[in-house]
Parts: C-alpha cells; sequence; structure tokens
C-alpha cells in the first residue's frame, strides 16, 4: 500500500539502515583486497563460478523472461499508460532524455568490447568456438562473432534495465507507492514488502552491487586508460598516473552530482552522446562501410536465426568458455545494475508514456549498441581477415583489452581517435558514476520524492568512496589481479540480486496481466486516495 505523505516528515535525513551496513562492507572488502588480493580473489572468484555453473538456467529464464514481458508491455494497450497520470508532462526532451539513460547506462562497456569480444570470437582466444563447427579466423567465424556481440550488448540486456525502470515509475507515479527499489516487489509481497526490515534488504543488496560493480568497473578503467595513455604517449602506467586519472574523473563526476540533475548529469551526458555520434561517423568514414553493411545485414541474420537456442543455452551447447564467462557474466554484471538503473530511468521518464519509455530505454539503446558493434567490430573483423592487423595476436600477448588500442593506432586518422577515445573512456566513466552516485544517495536518504535532489554531502561522500575504492584496488590491490578480486566481489554480489530480480519481474507480470485483461488502470488506490508524485521514499 503507498505511504500517507501526510504522515511522514518533511525532513531529508540519513538512512543509516541502508549506508552504514553497505559501507562497512565496502570498506572490508578493499582491506581484505590490499592486504591478501590473492583470498579476495579465490573466495570471490569461486561464489562466482558456483553462482554461474550452478544457476546458469536461471539467468537465462530471467533474462528471456525479461524481453519477453518488455516486448508485451510495448506492443500492447498497457504502453498507452502515462508516467504520472493522463495529464502529467516530461521534464525533458526526448534527445536528452536519451542521452541521459544511453550514457548513464552503458558506461565504457561499448567502448572496451566493441572491438576485443569480437576478435576474441574470431580468433577462439579463450576457447569460444571449440563447440562450433567452423574454423577460428574463418569468415564464418566472423559472421559468429558480430552476431553473438548483438546477443549480448542489444535486446535483452537493455530489457533487464527498462523492465526495473517500467515498474520503479509506474509504481511510484501512478500507485502512489515510495520511490524504492522495494516497491516494485509490492504486487508479490503486498503489506509483507512494506516491512522496514524487507525494504532495508532490498535496499542494501542493491546498493552494495552497484558501488562495487562501479568500483571495479572504474578501477579497471583507470588500467585501460592508463595502458592506452602509455601505448599513444609513452608515459609509464603507474600509481600516480591513476592517480591524476582518478582525481580528473572524479572531479567531473562529483561536480555534476552536486549540480544536480536537471544541469549536472543533462549536461554531461549530453557531451558524452555527442562524442559518441561522432566516433561512429568517423569509422564510417575511415571504416570498410560496405563490408561493415555486408557482414552486420548477416550476422543480425545469423542472430535471429539462434536466439532461441543461444538464449536458452546453459553452456550445454556453447561450452563454457563462451556461455559462462561471456553472456552469464554479462547477464549477472546488468542484472546487479539493474535495481540502481531502474530508479535513474524512472527519475528521468515522467510524464512518458510506457511505451515511450521503452522507446527511449530499450529500442534505441539497443539499436545503437547493434550499430556501434556493427561499425567498431566491423572494421576489426575486416581487418582482421584481410591482414590489414593482427589484432588476434595482441590480445593474446597484452589481454583481453588491448586489441582496442592496437585497432585505434593502426587505422587513419590515429592521432585524432586515440586521444578521442580516452577522453570518452573518461566521460563515460563519469557519466555512469554520476548517475549512480546521485541514485546511491537517494536510496540512503529518507523522506525523499523522485523529483528532489539527494543531499549534495551524500553525493560527495559516495563519489569520493568510489573513486577511492577504484584507485586503492588498482595501486595497492595487487594491479589487474586486485581489481578482478572487486569485479568478481561485485558480481557475486549480483547473485543475491538475481533473485529480487526474479520478484521484480513476476510483479511486472503480474501488473501487465491486470490491464491485458482490462483491469481499469490502478491511478488511485483500493482506499480511493489517488497517487501523486509526492509519495515519498521512507
Amino acid at each position: 500500500m503507498p505511504n500517507n505523505d501526510n504522515k511522514l516528515p518533511d525532513k531529508k535525513s540519513l538512512n543509516k539502515k541502508v549506508f552504514f551496513p553497505v559501507f562497512s562492507i565496502v570498506i572490508l572488502a578493499v582491506i581484505v583486497g590490499m592486504t591478501n588480493n590473492e583470498l579476495l580473489v579465490e573466495i570471490t572468484r569461486k561464489i562466482f563460478y558456483i553462482s554461474l555453473s550452478d544457476f546458469g538456467w536461471l539467468y537465462q529464464l530471467i533474462a528471456v523472461s525479461a524481453l519477453v514481458i518488455t516486448c508485451v508491455f510495448f506492443f500492447s494497450r498497457a504502453g498507452r499508460i502515462r508516467l504520472g497520470g493522463e495529464h502529467a508532462k516530461p521534464r525533458f526532451s526526448m534527445p536528452a532524455t536519451f542521452a541521459m539513460a544511453l550514457t548513464g547506462g552503458i558506461a565504457t562497456g561499448v567502448v572496451t568490447y566493441a572491438v576485443n569480444e569480437p576478435v576474441i570470437y574470431l580468433g577462439n582466444i579463450y576457447g569460444e568456438l571449440s563447440q562450433q563447427s567452423f574454423a577460428a579466423g574463418s569468415n564464418d567465424a566472423a559472421v559468429f562473432a558480430m552476431a553473438r556481440s548483438f546477443h549480448n550488448w542489444s535486446f535483452i540486456p537493455y530489457a533487464i534495465y527498462s523492465i526495473v525502470g517500467l515498474m520503479i515509475g509506474y509504481m511510484h507515479y501512478n500507485r502512489g507507492m515510495r520511490f524504492s527499489i522495494s516497491a516494485t516487489v509490492a504486487p508479490v509481497l503486498g503489506r509483507h514488502g512494506d516491512a522496514p526490515w524487507v525494504r532495508g534488504l532490498i535496499d542494501v543488496i542493491s546498493v552494495l552491487a552497484i558501488t562495487l560493480g562501479l568500483a571495479s568497473s572504474m578501477g579497471a578503467g583507470l588500467a585501460l586508460i592508463g595502458s592506452g595513455i602509455q601505448a599513444q604517449y609513452g608515459i609509464a602506467s603507474n600509481p600516480v598516473t591513476w592517480l591524476v586519472l582518478t582525481l580528473v574523473i572524479t572531479s567531473i563526476f562529483v561536480i555534476s552530482a552536486v549540480s544536480g540533475l536537471k544541469r549536472g548529469i543533462r549536461w554531461l551526458s549530453s557531451i558524452n552522446a555527442y562524442v559518441f555520434y561522432a566516433f561512429l561517423a568517423i569509422l564510417i568514414v575511415v571504416g570498410p562501410l560496405t563490408y561493415i553493411l555486408s557482414l552486420s545485414t548477416t550476422s543480425f541474420g545469423y542472430w535471429l536465426n539462434h536466439l532461441l537456442s543461444w538464449s536458452f543455452d546453459t553452456k550445454e551447447s556453447g561450452g563454457e568458455a563462451l556461455v559462462t564467462w561471456w553472456t552469464m557474466y554479462d547477464w549477472a554484471i546488468w542484472v546487479a545494475y539493474a535495481p540502481l538503473m531502474g530508479l535513474f530511468l524512472a527519475r528521468i521518464s515522467y510524464g512518458r508514456t510506457l511505451r515511450e519509455f521503452l522507446i527511449i530505454n530499450w529500442v534505441l539503446p539497443s539499436a545503437f549498441g547493434i550499430v556501434w558493434f556493427a561499425i567498431w567490430g566491423g572494421s576489426a573483423l575486416k581487418w582482421q581477415l584481410d591482414g590489414t592487423l593482427d589484432l588476434i595476436s595482441v590480445v593474446q600477448e597484452h589481454g583481453a583489452v588491448s586489441g582496442l588500442w592496437g585497432f585505434l593506432q593502426n587505422i587513419p586518422l590515429s592521432g585524432l581517435l586515440v586521444p578521442m577515445a580516452i577522453f570518452t573512456l573518461i566521460l563515460s566513466f563519469a557519466t555512469a558514476a554520476d548517475s549512480m552516485s546521485a541514485t546511491i544517495a537517494t536510496i540512503c536518504t529518507r523522506n525523499i520524492t523522485a523529483d528532489e535532489e539527494s543531499p549534495r554531502s551524500q553525493k560527495v561522500i559516495w563519489g569520493l568512496s568510489i573513486s577511492a575504492i577504484a584507485y586503492l584496488m588498482v595501486a595497492f590491490g595487487g594491479g589487474a589481479q586486485g581489481v578482478d578480486g572487486i569485479k568478481y566481489l561485485a558480481a557475486a554480489g549480483g547473485f543475491t540480486v538475481v533473485f529480487l530480480f526474479a520478484l521484480i519481474l513476476i510483479s511486472a507480470a503480474k501488473v501487465l496481466h491486470g490491464h491485458i485483461k482490462g483491469v481499469p488502470e490502478a491511478d488511485a488506490e483500493p482506499d480511493g486516495r489517488v497517487a501523486t508524485q509526492g509519495a515519498r521514499n521512507e
């Protein structure tokens, strides 16, 4: 049931039941990573492997379920429901909303893996093609590599984000529930979901997963950006370099976060989006456009032809190297990020119909992912196949993410593209950290609504904490191994979130079923009180 706003205090305050448990766990993980990073890596790797090995079926089922439910929402009459009611007006333009949704969610993933992932598949570097009938380095392998990248970076993962954001927005704006993740499971748990310990547990799990995920992503990104600077400019990657990068990224996203949603995040995400568009335009000009169009068209058909089998494969068909350590790992990370990403998407989508919400947060980002991988990955695959570049050897010698710099340094306009990529990575981290630190601060604040800004002090605390964790893990936590440890810990945290995500899907299906059967839109609660935008998050 929604809470009566009149009974809630107006003063915003720290939600200690969420803040201190999460903060304590994060600090403990950092201490373990600094003092005995091998132990952290070993423990978390085992937890993560067990989760994907024994529960791989669950990850695949919830990913497919998210896609199906999202599709039904989009095409059914439920898509006409407007977040906030019939007369609600959007706060942001569609391009601005799309820019925030796109850059707030993908971080550096598409930049890092658009070259590396297809090349790794093509070369069967870690055994990804061991269960396939074609040879590594063949044209068939190139089609498969692109198709598999489409699968991992388009409609399924963005459905995972979108369905959570849709449910948070609908339950808050149209049902008068608290602006919280726990509101999404109200249709299933009923009054039990309103219990303080249930809300607190859900918030702790969600914040922990995203905090560690952001820290690990930023830590790995610091190493990646540092390696790019070293490759292009000869400046060695060391604690001093990483510290400077940390200060730059932190300064950008903290300043943006404290500026608020309407100025900071919107401004930063718009710049980031335009840089992405510029990259696409440049690569269209310098890349093998005819081959890109041919390969992407063929690969898109190949993906559609194998969509069902790939979506239900738990590694028995495709093998562990391909399914477990790529697709399953991707699903685990997307699920871990989904609760807080959903809160952010809901905040920026007031006044949109559910169909408009899904166009902005599901259809367009998925299309962008396909176009991005087609252009970047298609160029890399073509130049690998015709001998222009040997990115397979680069990855084999220098690691899974090194192909990016080998690609950019050996194509036309490399002097422009390499610094652009470094700038894009910095900006992408800053944009994602901006949106997520603001969202974490919202969850850790009592008595706040979706249209209110969380306290600046909270944003600064979380921004500095995430940056400090990332820097410590890169500089003093055993280098790449320390970052891997915290990365596995984040994914292990995602294993806990997967059960919450399953409940959210059941709730979404229940809401959807009611609208399909013709039950009137529940903009008014059973006791007759009309839902308002001001329902507060206790």
